[in-house]
Formats: C-alpha cells, structure tokens, sequence
C-alpha cells in the first residue's frame, strides 16, 4: 500500500520564492516614490523661480512708474500749477506713457499743494492706487508685454514750500553776513503704486512711497 509523504504535501507552504518578487516590488515602489519626491521639488524650485523673476520684473516696473511721478510729473505740475490745460499739457507732453484717468486738474493741484483736509470733495485717499488713479502710466517691459502702472497721493503735508521758487533766506543788501535760515519744511506725500502686466493682472506688485518735494 502505497505511503503519503506528508513533507512532500506542505512543501509549498515552506516555500519563499516569492519572497524576491516582493522585495523587488518594495524597491519598486521605494525608487518611484523618490523620484517623484524629486520631481515636486524641482517643478516647484522652477515656480518660485519663475515667480520671484515675475515679481521683480513688476517691482521694477513699479520703481520705474515712482521715479517718473516723483521726478518729472509732479516738478512739471508744480511749474504749471496754475494752467488751466494742465493735464492735457502732461499728456502731450508724455505722449503715450501717460493714460488719461479720471481725475481732475482741479484735484490733482490741490493733492500737491494742500493738506489732505483741505482737498476738494471727490479726490480719492483710499489705499488702492487702481481706484481712481491720479496718474496711470504704460511702461514698456524688458520681455513679453508692458505694464500698466498706477500712482495715487493719498496724503499730503504742507510745510514752508510754495510753488513760487523763491528760498525762505535772507538777501538783501543791508543785511548782516551772519543770517538766520529757518528750517526747511517741504511738502510730504505719501504715494500708493501698483504695477501689473498688461496680460496678466496676477504679475503685479505694490509699494507705498514717502516723497519729500
């Protein structure tokens, strides 16, 4: 009579061959999971990258759109300050860089040359440069598209400046060598900007501005 051998039936149960196809899925899995590890931290290396490069691009247009107000706008509004065609004037006078806005000359005259309380009713001091501009400018950009840039006053602090060009010194013949000269107090504002792609209204940036004319 035939004999069952019982080592022979439970054999397979003892057998670990398939303990290799395991461990090589392991691994597998282990080497995906690093690759796509290195994956994220390159795409997202290359985001910021891209982004910082797109905020500096506005930031510049922004330091671009502060140097033109402060150095060429408001010295030509204060040489005219008593035109009647004053923002025309500008606009000519900028050609294309200059965006006409809503603002009146009206306004824009007191922004420079009065107190924050004593501006005409209508000129806008809130925070936002886009709402109601007093000043929209398009600058060209270095790559892609250009960028628009919006300036407003939203403040304004009158010291012992006037737009007559005269010095508060003294100069007149009979006086001493010695004179006393007051302090000088010039007008302070307090400028928002913001620039942004023409295209791209998220590629923007904004500063706030202290100018002492």
């Amino acid at each position: 009579m035939p004999q069952c051998n019982l080592s022979n039936v439970f054999n397979p149960i003892r057998n670990d061959s398939g303990i290799a196809l395991v461990t090589a899925l392991m691994l597998t899995l282990i080497t995906l999971a690093i690759i796509m590890s290195l994956m994220y931290i390159i795409t997202s290396d290359i985001q910021r990258t891209g982004a910082t490069k797109q905020y500096r691009s506005a930031l510049e247009a922004s330091y671009g759109g502060t140097e033109l107000l402060v150095k060429d706008l408001i010295p030509f509004v204060m040489r005219n300050a008593e035109s009647p065609t004053l923002l025309t004037d500008m606009q000519a006078g900028y050609g294309s860089v200059i965006v006409p806005t809503s603002i009146t000359a009206d306004c824009f005259q007191a922004k420079l040359t009065k107190p924050t309380s004593l501006w005409p009713p209508g000129c806008s001091s809130t925070l936002n440069p886009k709402d109601n501009a007093d000043v929209q400018m398009n600058l060209p950009g270095t790559s892609g598209q250009p960028f628009s840039v919006y300036s407003k006053i939203v403040d304004t602090v009158v010291g012992n400046t006037d737009t007559s060009g005269l010095q508060l010194e003294g100069a007149g013949v009979a006086e001493s060598s010695i004179t006393i000269k007051p302090q000088h107090f010039p007008y302070t504002y307090r400028v928002e900007v913001e620039a942004e792609r023409t295209t791209n209204a998220s590629e923007k940036s904004k500063i706030s501005v202290l100018y002492a004319y």
